[in-house]
C-alpha cells in the first residue's frame, strides 16, 4: 500500500471498512489552542457546553492534516484480528479558481514537537489529499451542472455534442463560406468512410462557433466535436456513444478528486461501524468540521450531527478511566495504557497485519504516527473488551465489538480534567453535578491566585480554577462554608461572589436572550444512524473490580484526570 495514489487506493479503503468488525482512528493537528493555555482551555469546572464552546472557538482554525485509520477484522478460525492500516496526509488544495481557498493557523509548539518526531511536512503540503465539506461539494456540483447546461446549449463551451434537434441553418458570412463548406465536405466524407474521426484545419474562435452551428443543423445526430490543438470530429455509433460524455465524465472525476479525503469519512459514516478513538473529542470535532460542515454553536446540535455522522463511538481513554478498569490502570495516556494492558490481569490480543499492509512492533514505539496510534487504540480496545468477557459465566476469551458488554461505553467521549463530569454524552443528557461547594468570583484584572487564597484563608483548603483574567471558580472543602463566604462578601466593592447555581442561572439567561441559530447542517441530508443509540443513562453501571474475589462491588463512576494522548504520523503519503 506504500506510495499508491489516493484515488487508486480508495477501493482498498472501502473494502477494508466494509469487511471490518470495528474501526480505530486518530488525527494529527497543526495546533491545539489559538489563545488560552491548555489548562485554561480545559477548566476543571467547565460544563459540557462551556468545554464544547471553548474548543470550537479556540481549536477549529487549526488543520487536521494527518488522519490514521486502522480496520480490525476478527478471524474466527485462527482466533486473531487482521488489521489494515492507512495513513492519509491531508491538505486543502483549491480545486479551481472558484473553490474555497482555506485559511488555517499553526501553533509553533505543536509544529516544533512534530518536527522533533520526524514528521514529514512535505507530504502534507506537497502531496496532501484535498477535501471538501458537504456545502462546498454541493456548490461545486452546482457550478459544474451549470457549465454542463451552458455547454449543452453551445454557450461558452470548448467542445460541442450535437443534439437531436435542429434550430435551422446558421448565417455564415461570405468570407467564411469556403471554409465552412470544406468542413461540411470532410464530415460528409467521414460518414461514407470506415474512418471514425477526422481532423479539421485550424480556425478562429468565430469560425469554431460557425462550425458548431452548421454541424448542429446539418447533422443533428451522430457527431461529437471536441477542441484539441486541432479540431476533431468523431463519428458517433453505439460503441462510441461514451465518447460524447468524456468531457462531462472528466469534469465529474475532477470533482470527485476535489471531494478527496472526505470520501473516506463518508464511507466510515455510511458503514455504521463502531469507531474507536483515544481521548477523541477533538478528533471528532475536527473531522466533522473539515469534512462535513462547520460546527454548530449549540452543543445539542453538535450531538445530533455527530450521531448522524458517527452513530457508534467509543473512547478508550474513558473506558480505561471507568470501572472495572479504573482500579487496575494508573495511567491512561495511550502509550502507558498499551503497556499496562499487556500485563496481568489483561492479555495481549492476537493481531496480524493483512498482506501488503503495515505491521507494527509495539516494542519499537512509533507514537505520533497517526496510523500507528490508531492501531494501538484498537489494540487497547480489544484487550479491555476481552477482559470484560472474563466475568461471564462461563468466561469468554473473545468479546466482539458488537457485544452488549460494550454498549455502556458507546457515544461517551472523555472530557479532560473535569472530575465530576468525566464524559460528554453524545447520545443523551450530560451529568449535572450540583457543585454546592463551588463559588464563582469576579475581581480586578490585577489579582493573582495568591489574592484568592488570601481572600478565602479563613475557609481552609480551597481549589482555584481560573475562568479568565477577571474570574475564577473557588471550591471550598465544606459545603456549609458557602453561605458564610457569601455573607462576608456582601458589602465588598472590589470583588463579587456568586454561588455556582447563581452562575449557571445567569449563563442560561444570557443564552435565552440570544437569537436561535438556524440548523443549516440539516439541509444537506445527513445520513441517519444505522444503529440504535445506546441507553443514555448518566452512569455506566459497571461496578468496582476486586482481583482477589474476582467479583464486582458497586461503585460510583469516577474519572482520572489525565493528559492528552500524543499526536501522530505513519506509512507513505497516499
Amino acid at each position: 500500500t506504500y506510495g499508491i495514489p489516493f484515488k487508486d487506493c480508495l477501493i482498498l479503503v472501502y473494502t477494508a471498512i466494509e469487511e471490518a468488525d470495528f474501526l480505530a482512528i486518530d488525527g494529527e493537528f497543526s495546533g491545539i489552542s489559538d489563545g488560552p493555555s491548555v489548562s485554561a482551555l480545559t477548566n476543571g469546572l467547565d460544563t459540557p457546553e462551556e468545554r464544547y464552546t471553548k474548543l470550537k472557538k479556540h481549536s477549529m482554525d487549526f488543520l487536521l492534516f494527518q488522519f490514521g485509520l486502522c480496520t480490525f477484522k476478527y478471524d474466527q478460525k485462527d482466533a486473531k484480528y487482521v488489521t489494515k492500516t492507512f495513513n492519509f496526509y491531508i491538505f486543502p488544495k483549491p480545486f479551481n479558481r472558484t473553490s474555497p481557498d482555506i485559511k488555517f493557523i499553526c501553533q509553533s509548539s505543536s509544529i516544533d514537537f512534530l518536527a522533533s518526531q520526524g514528521f514529514d511536512f512535505n507530504k502534507v503540503f506537497c502531496h496532501g489529499i484535498p477535501y471538501l465539506n458537504h456545502e462546498e461539494e454541493a456548490q461545486l456540483r452546482e457550478q459544474t451542472e451549470e457549465k454542463r447546461s451552458q455547454q449543452a446549449n453551445g454557450v461558452g463551451t470548448p467542445s460541442y455534442i450535437s443534439p437531436s434537434c435542429s434550430k435551422g441553418p446558421a448565417h455564415v458570412p461570405d468570407e467564411h463560406k469556403d471554409f465552412i463548406n470544406r468542413v461540411v465536405e470532410k464530415v460528409e466524407a467521414l460518414f461514407s468512410s470506415t474512418e471514425k474521426t477526422v481532423d479539421l484545419e485550424p480556425c478562429t474562435g468565430f469560425q469554431r462557433k460557425l462550425i458548431y452551428q452548421t454541424l448542429n443543423w446539418k447533422f443533428p445526430k451522430g457527431l461529437h466535436v471536441e477542441t484539441m490543438e486541432i479540431d476533431k470530429v468523431v463519428k458517433l455509433n453505439v460503441c462510441l456513444r461514451l465518447l460524447a460524455c468524456d468531457f462531462y465524465w472528466s469534469k465529474g472525476m475532477q470533482l470527485n478528486d476535489a471531494v478527496g479525503f472526505s470520501r473516506v469519512i463518508h464511507a466510515i459514516s455510511k458503514s455504521g461501524k463502531l469507531v474507536v478513538g483515544h481521548n477523541m473529542l477533538l478528533d471528532v470535532m475536527h473531522t466533522i468540521h473539515q469534512f462535513y460542515c462547520p460546527l454548530p454553536n449549540d452543543l445539542q446540535d453538535f450531538k445530533e450531527v455527530t450521531m448522524c455522522v458517527f452513530p457508534r463511538l467509543l473512547d478508550t481513554k474513558l473506558m480505561a478511566s471507568t470501572q472495572p478498569f479504573k482500579d487496575l490502570i494508573n495511567n491512561t495516556s495511550l502509550a502507558e495504557l498499551e503497556k499496562q494492558l499487556n500485563e496481568s490481569p489483561f492479555k495481549a490480543p492476537q493481531i496480524e497485519a493483512a498482506e501488503g499492509f503495515p505491521s507494527y512492533n509495539t516494542a519499537k514505539e512509533q507514537l505520533h504516527e497517526a496510523g500507528y496510534d490508531a492501531y494501538i487504540t484498537g489494540r487497547c480496545f480489544i484487550s479491555m473488551a476481552n477482559f470484560l468477557g472474563s466475568f461471564l459465566t462461563p468466561p469468554k476469551a473473545y468479546v466482539s465489538a458488537h457485544s452488549k458488554l460494550i454498549e455502556p461505553f458507546y457515544n461517551k467521549l472523555f472530557l479532560m480534567r473535569i472530575i465530576d463530569i468525566p464524559y460528554l454524552n453524545i447520545a443523551g443528557p450530560d451529568l449535572q453535578p450540583k457543585r454546592d461547594n463551588v463559588l464563582y468570583v469576579t475581581f480586578p484584572k490585577e489579582w493573582k491566585t495568591s489574592d484568592l487564597y488570601q481572600l478565602f484563608s479563613a475557609f481552609g483548603n480551597i481549589q482555584v480554577s481560573w475562568v479568565d483574567d477577571t474570574s475564577a471558580f473557588v471550591s471550598l472543602s465544606q459545603t456549609d462554608q458557602v453561605q458564610i463566604a457569601m455573607n462576608t462578601s456582601r458589602y465588598a466593592e472590589s470583588y463579587k461572589i456568586q454561588t455556582y447555581a447563581e452562575y449557571i442561572q445567569g449563563r442560561q439567561q444570557e443564552k435565552e436572550k440570544q437569537p436561535p441559530t438556524s440548523k443549516s447542517w440539516t439541509e444537506d441530508g445527513w445520513v441517519q444512524p444505522h444503529y440504535p443509540a445506546s441507553a443514555t443513562s448518566s452512569g455506566f453501571g459497571y461496578p468496582r473490580y476486586d482481583a482477589s474475589a474476582r467479583t464486582y462491588f458497586p461503585s460510583s463512576f469516577m474519572s482520572t484526570a489525565g493528559t492528552s494522548s500524543a499526536l501522530f504520523e505513519v506509512p507513505e503519503a497516499w
